[in-house]
């Protein structure tokens, strides 16, 4: 399962929920009639939206079975899921999140300068958040500076203009 959003909190007295979307597709993400899962303790549990509007670009859905706002209240937090069998195919050369984070993140001469821990911004202006021994390190995810990323192997190959690697220390 692939994270593609986080219920931030309730909204209205209706039981809908405002989402934080962590997915690049929000409007297929989050459709009437679209299937997500929530996982709740030892169990995940489908449930679809039944009605779905953006405001400011964060969806506002609504959910089978959930008809109140203290139902809403109680899924604050929750993360909202699907199958990575359902994930859309990209075209080449991009990478979804959970490809990129638990690489290994090394120079052209192989030096290693750590972990990919996230990945911040959006499909228009990305970059790699790296855990490195001596703190967080960003990397733009610009072709030009990660010249090669292998999701398979786990690694990602930079070549670091000047000063970055200095910047974040």
């Amino acid at each position: 399962m692939v994270v593609v959003g986080r219920i931030a909190r309730a909204h209205g007295n209706r039981g809908q929920v405002i989402v934080n979307p962590e997915t690049d597709f929000p409007d297929v993400r989050f459709r009437p009639g679209a299937e997500l899962f929530l996982e709740r303790g030892d169990h995940v549990e489908s449930i679809a939206v039944v009605a779905a509007r953006f405001q400011r670009g964060r969806p506002i859905i609504a959910l089978a079975g959930v008809d109140t706002m203290d139902a809403a209240d109680a899924l604050a937090g929750v993360e909202l899921l699907v199958p990575l069998d359902r994930l859309v195919a990209l075209p080449e050369g991009t990478f979804y999140r959970h490809d990129l984070v638990g690489c290994r993140v090394e120079t052209a001469g192989g030096e290693t300068i750590g972990v990919v821990s996230n990945v911040d911004g959006t499909l228009g202006g990305s970059q790699l958040v790296v855990a490195a021994e001596r703190g967080e390190i960003l990397v733009p995810l610009a072709t030009e500076i990660c010249t090669t990323i292998d999701p398979q192997a786990k690694r990602i190959v930079i070549n670091p203009p000047d000063g970055l690697l200095d910047l974040n220390r």
